[in-house]
């Protein structure tokens, strides 16, 4: 039987250090949003007062409803079109041109975001394109497009094929094959991909910054605009109604991720 190594005091030392230095600020965050202060680094007892400022912030609002219209959106398409370059890219391994396909796709994962931004910028005005919600969308699919799609294909790197080919053997079309055995075996790989590529939407600030316009201003590009004349504690608020979303999405995808992987385990026999 092979040894289990026990944690020694140093690991568990560099352990502990390295949760508080992610999360410690972040709880920070979240205590102070419920500071009754008006002054963020001064504590004066709790109150949901900057909350109810929240709500009552129209532009904030509207800051706040074009993210999660974007993010979904644009997390959606990026991860319909991501897994079926992830799918070109695992099965077709002797088609011409596949390097510079798949550099090309993996170009924005090294790509400064400032790049990407401008020259999407550029993109629009050459088409004379209004700024707006779909310009920003399409940005964004553009960039979480390639994470799915690492995401999707190191999944179907290692996945038994065998499986697929013995449904076609049995009288199933390729097309069916996939979607009855492959797709179930790959979709906690897509709901991983989604849940990414929703987070660095929700997340963007410069590429936004490139290719909204007037009247569709995100919740990043909204926060920095106030951050600049000085932090609010109403940006608190919002940062831990951002994050406890993001948890409840988190939640909601593991679910879903251990749902479809059950399902597809209990078919893959069949």
């Amino acid at each position: 039987m092979r040894k289990i190594s026990r944690l020694s005091r140093f690991n568990i030392a560099s352990l502990g250090l390295g949760l508080a230095f992610l999360y410690l600020p972040i709880l920070i965050l979240v205590i102070y949003s419920f500071n009754a202060s008006r002054l963020v680094t001064v504590w004066g007892g709790w109150s949901l007062r900057w909350y109810h400022e929240f709500f009552g912030d129209r532009a904030m609002i509207e800051a706040s409803w074009m993210s999660l219209r974007v993010a979904v959106a644009s997390a959606t398409i990026a991860t319909l079109i991501g897994t079926l370059a992830a799918v070109a890219l695992s099965r077709g391994e002797g088609f011409r041109g596949r390097t510079l396909f798949s550099g090309m796709l993996y170009a924005p994962l090294v790509m400064p975001e400032v790049i990407t931004g401008l020259s999407l910028l550029l993109l629009f005005v050459a088409l004379n394109a209004e700024r707006g919600f779909w310009t920003v969308t399409i940005a964004h699919t553009t960039l979480t497009m390639c994470f799915v799609a690492v995401v999707v294909q190191s999944r179907l790197g290692s996945l038994d094929r065998s499986l697929e080919e013995a449904a076609m053997d049995l009288g199933c079309a390729p097309v069916r094959a996939f979607l009855s055995v492959t797709l179930p075996l790959i979709a906690p790989a897509i709901v991983a991909g989604w849940m990414l590529a929703f987070t660095l939407s929700l997340d963007d600030l410069v590429i936004a910054s490139f290719t909204t316009g007037p009247g569709s201003a995100t919740l990043p590009i909204r926060i920095y605009s106030e951050v600049r004349l000085g932090v609010k504690p109403e940006i608190n608020a919002i940062c831990t109604l951002v994050i406890a979303l993001i948890a409840v999405v988190i939640v909601i995808a593991s679910l879903a991720s251990k749902l479809s992987s059950s399902q597809g385990e209990s078919a893959a026999p069949l």
